[in-house]
């Protein structure tokens, strides 16, 4: 640190190190300093105080003092972004990297800029970088969390938050942010331990962060099916305080109308509900908020058999989140661009038969796999097998997607190079596997695992890899209904999203899939049950009954009590969290009759898959 070199240098200083801001701002306006001590005192001094603008200014004469030097580019920087000068911030942060390249400071900085400027795999680069560098960085842990949060990155977020129930307390716009990560983790505790350490602000700031926190615990307590609870938090909520908030809380309003519209849908409130989500879209929201909003109404409306304004709210909601989606994954805003990628990657049969043949495994070492397309029952399903004592699931996980990109990384191609592994190789992707596994479910024991996640379909010839005797079941359901209810739900995977906006994306999609999904069934002719929404609906014992054959069990009738076992549950990842507590209904067979005329221009898609998976339309 420079030494001070006059009385006014002196002066600064000494205040600086009582803690008196006001007085280092008031010397430094008096008598412009010029020494490399003073004006770095002075700088830091008024970027305490919120003088963002007068600190860059600040800052850019200790830059162009001592050009060599990244911390006073790095604070310079900082204080161009507080203030708004994005492009300022950027030349300065790039400055200071270029000298400074594993501080992890910059990185962070870096970091908050990109998410500043929405550009969220930049920021994600960065962030995880600082943590790289600075492991024990909590501010850095968590914006790369977020940034992994946004951009889909299940794993990367994961390993931001380990221990972050450790983490000490943090203020309130954190400890919001954290605990809505947790929350979407499974981690319900940790979310609820977060915000019950909020630091909140001083004067009147904190009134909008206490509804805050009272609305997400709201949302927790609601989000894991433990609804009195939720009604006791939403005491905390009153909806008469939200007038007396200040007219930049919009945000604050938002969350308190939200709170309130999930309380009323699980009352049968519908049409509170929809009043609700009304108020919230009057407010200046960001799109997050706004999608969210705009697919709550949707969902009102569709209950209340008001079917135009629920495609007029899904327009809204849609537009916010490729909003989202376009700054994440711009590549996928293209007119042609595939809907879901992994259906390009095929075997054939002459690829099978080129295999390297392997030692199988028994059966009782191979997972059940539940696969089908999106909002096809399967976690209906799920809950019936987790509901077994000789099952355990593991709720959705991407662990079998995540071993396709392990052989990426090490250089194999997936799936080209599957007939290429060794059982060297074979073993160390299944115990790879295991290990995460194992992580989820520690308590797995002697029961067999459940691995349901939908699109596993598209991962067959990795199952099959691996695991060649597996029981996988398929679930299945009308075309258009599954299309409506993945048209209707907020999916949080930004290329879901983009998939997702449109009725005919969503057709192609699903066409896709299957095509793929037929080609391997040709070839792997697994070991398969089709388990069809409708017949289960229907015939709900029967159905019970054959799914017990396949797996082999003796008494399939705890299946039958899955609705109960769901209700005990602290987290259900899916949109269907709340429907499985429920029982089986027929209110989602045939729904999508009262939209068929927005359907008519994507039938000629989907009819032919239709036909070949026994529906009509």
């Amino acid at each position: 640190m420079p030494e001070p070199t006059n009385s006014l240098a002196d002066a600064i200083i000494a205040a600086y190190q009582a803690g008196d801001m006001e007085r280092v701002v008031a010397l430094g306006e008096r008598t412009a300093p010029t020494s490399e001590a003073a004006l770095l005192w002075l700088g830091v001094a008024r970027q305490s105080t919120g003088c963002y603008a007068q600190a860059a200014i600040t800052f850019r004469q200790l830059a162009q003092l001592r050009p060599e030097i990244s911390a006073y580019w790095n604070n310079l920087g900082l204080a161009c972004r507080q203030c708004g000068d994005l492009a300022g911030s950027e030349q300065a942060l790039m400055t200071a990297h270029s000298l400074a390249p594993d501080d992890a400071e910059v990185h962070y900085n870096l970091g908050l800029l990109r998410l500043q400027q929405r550009c969220w795999v930049l920021a994600r680069q960065s962030l995880m970088e600082a943590v790289r560098l600075a492991p024990a960085f909590i501010d850095a842990r968590l914006q790369a969390a977020h940034a992994c949060h946004v951009c889909g990155d299940n794993d990367g977020q994961q390993a931001m938050l380990a221990g972050a129930t450790d983490w000490p307390a943090q203020a309130g716009e954190q400890a919001l942010l954290l605990a809505a990560m947790l929350s979407a983790q499974g981690d319900l505790d940790g979310a609820l331990q977060s915000l019950a350490r909020a630091q909140l602000p001083d004067g009147s700031a904190a009134a909008a962060l206490q509804l805050r926190i009272a609305a997400q615990r709201v949302a927790l307590y609601e989000r894991s099916n433990q609804l009195e609870r939720a009604r006791e938090a939403l005491q905390q909520v009153p909806l008469d305080r939200l007038e007396q908030l200040p007219p930049d809380a919009d945000e604050t309003r938002a969350e308190a109308w939200s709170a309130h519209a999930a309380i009323a849908v699980r009352d049968a409130d519908h049409a509170g509900a929809a009043t609700h989500c009304r108020h919230a879209l009057m407010l200046e929201l960001d799109e997050q908020h706004r999608a969210a909003a705009a697919f709550g109404l949707a969902a009102a409306s569709d209950r209340l058999g008001r079917h135009a304004e629920a495609l007029q709210a899904l327009q809204v909601a849609h537009t916010a989140q490729l909003a989202i989606a376009r700054d994440v994954v711009p590549e996928l805003m293209q007119p042609h661009s595939p809907p879901l990628a992994m259906t390009a990657q095929r075997v054939d049969r002459a690829m099978f038969q080129s295999w390297t043949p392997l030692p199988v495994a028994a059966d009782v070492h191979s997972p059940i796999f539940v696969v089908g397309f999106p909002r096809s029952g399967t976690t209906l399903l799920e809950q019936m097998l987790d509901a077994h004592p000789d099952f355990r699931s593991m709720d959705e996980r991407a662990f079998i997607h995540d071993l396709t990109e392990r052989m990426e990384l090490a250089g194999q191609r997936y799936p080209d190079d599957l007939g290429k592994l060794t059982a060297d190789e074979a073993g160390q992707l299944r115990a790879i596997y295991f290990r995460r596994v194992a992580q989820v479910v520690p308590d797995l024991g002697t029961r067999q695992l459940v691995d349901k996640n939908p699109l596993n379909m598209l991962c067959l010839p990795m199952i099959m890899r691996l695991f060649p005797r597996a029981r996988i079941i398929l679930c299945l359901r009308h075309p258009c209904d599954v299309l409506l209810s993945c048209y209707m739900q907020p999916f949080r995977s930004p290329a879901f999203m983009v998939m997702c906006s449109s009725l005919q994306r969503l057709a192609e999609g699903y066409v896709q899939a299957f095509e793929q999904w037929q080609q391997h069934m040709e070839v792997f002719a697994p070991r398969l049950l089709e388990w069809r929404y409708e017949s289960v609906v229907g015939g709900f014992e029967d159905s019970v009954a054959e799914l017990g054959e396949f797996l082999g069990v003796e008494d399939a009738a705890p299946m039958a009590r899955f609705s109960e076992h769901a209700r005990g549950k602290r987290y259900i990842s899916t949109p269907s969290y709340a429907q499985v507590t429920q029982g089986i209904s027929r209110a989602a067979v045939n729904r999508w009759h009262a939209y068929r005329d927005v359907f008519e221009p994507v039938l000629p898609t989907l009819r032919p898959i239709m036909q070949r998976l026994g529906y009509v339309d």
